[in-house]
């Protein structure tokens, strides 16, 4: 018959597999769960629209010729920029699912970290006073060699148990960290979404308004609208032919003597697109410069970057400049009415003056009677006008 200290041991036994049994069931349910149905596919069905109103856009910028036309395409950037937005909210939304799923997982492996630790600590105590009896004395004590017999098996099962439970201690361990790292990527990732979504909101606000912008410069009107997009070309091929009679291309950032001055070349923003047009700012954006020296003068914080980017100042999809200049904040004329310019100039207003038949515009800040200083936005600041130039075409001054 069992002796009643084998009887312990082997009750002790059944309640130690019982016990430990049940951590490795704690562990395995916090291993990540097998993948929810695709939350992607509607996500990939409106990447899918984005892409082919992409190619529409592409295809029809290449090819329009008309308002109608040109409308169509705003219509259709419209959509474009709408279906990011939703993209990009359910993006959002399916990540805060998985950051739930990761938070949840976490508190699940913390608690089950703990309640391993404080099993290990204690067994650990209890395999070390149960193994630092001697033998001889487990036999003097009981005088039965099975008890002995029995007290070493038991001790063996312990270790192996031990091992078992800080093995699964350690995956856990792994885990936690690993659904750490997931939660903290994801979490940077929501705010990069969320960053996103704002441009989107904003770009979505300006697609609006330069359509409003087209069909109120045009008044609807296909004969403008011809008339409009003639001049601009005009314009455009006027300022590259100055650019390539003068040479150069970009320049390392520029320096401001008076704090006001902008070069249009400027590395800065020499390469920066101007409005919805593929034209860059070194090689026709000498009006648009001449703008931004004369809005920061007046205390604006803007830049020849700043007056680019913003395609409400320009007409249609080119890089000509609507008039009024700057969405309305200058006043001009054309012709060289120099009466109304020296007046101008008199009172410390810089004047914005168009120069080689319109080929290129520059800002006066001081003179009068054809003999002015001037801040040229391909050349330099505080030149003489007439070290360069000879007649005036077009002028215009902030309001």
């Amino acid at each position: 018959m069992l002796t009643r200290y084998t009887k312990i041991i082997h009750i002790a036994v059944i309640v130690l597999l019982l016990l430990t049994s049940a951590y490795p069931l704690a562990f395995a349910q916090t291993t990540p769960t097998a993948a929810a149905p695709d939350r992607s596919q509607e996500i990939n069905s409106l990447n899918k629209k984005i892409s082919e109103l992409e190619g529409k856009i592409s295809e029809s910028r290449s090819q329009q010729s008309s308002l109608n036309s040109q409308i169509s395409t705003m219509d259709n950037q419209i959509q474009l920029t709408e279906y990011r937005i939703n993209a990009t909210q359910k993006e959002i939304s399916d990540l805060g699912l998985d950051i739930d799923s990761a938070t949840k997982r976490m508190k699940n492996l913390e608690g089950s970290l703990n309640s391993v630790s404080k099993v290990l600590i204690n067994r650990i105590v209890a395999t070390y006073q149960a193994g630092g009896v001697e033998p001889l004395n487990v036999l003097l004590e009981t005088g039965n060699i099975s008890d002995l017999v029995a007290r070493a098996n038991y001790l063996r099962i312990v270790q192996a148990h031990d091992k078992r439970i800080m093995y699964d201690a350690q995956q856990a361990r792994n885990d936690y960290s690993n659904q750490k790292n997931i939660f903290e990527t994801k979490k940077k990732k929501v705010l990069g979404l969320q960053t996103q979504m704002e441009d989107y909101t904003k770009q979505l606000d300006q697609d609006k308004k330069n359509k409003q912008d087209l069909l109120s410069v045009t008044k609807n009107d296909e004969v403008r609208y011809q008339k409009l997009l003639s001049e601009a070309r005009a314009q455009i091929s006027a300022f590259k032919s100055f650019a390539t009679s003068q040479g150069g291309s970009i320049l390392p950032p520029q320096a401001s003597p008076d704090g006001w001055y902008y070069n249009q070349r400027d590395s800065r923003w020499g390469s920066n697109n101007i409005g919805s047009s593929s034209e860059s700012v070194w090689e026709v954006g000498c009006l648009l410069s001449s703008i931004a020296m004369v809005m920061k003068k007046h205390g604006n914080n803007v830049t020849p970057a700043d007056i680019a980017g913003n395609s409400s100042y320009f007409f249609s999809n080119t890089a000509f400049m609507n008039i009024p200049w700057g969405g309305g904040r200058f006043t001009g004329g054309w012709g060289n009415n120099q009466s109304a310019i020296d007046s101008k100039l008199a009172s410390g207003e810089p004047v914005i003056v168009g120069v080689k038949g319109g080929a290129h515009f520059i800002v006066l800040k001081s003179g009068s009677g054809g003999n002015y200083v001037m801040n040229d936005p391909w050349n330099g600041p505080d030149l003489n006008f007439s070290d360069y130039y000879s007649s005036i075409s077009q002028y215009g001054w902030y309001n």
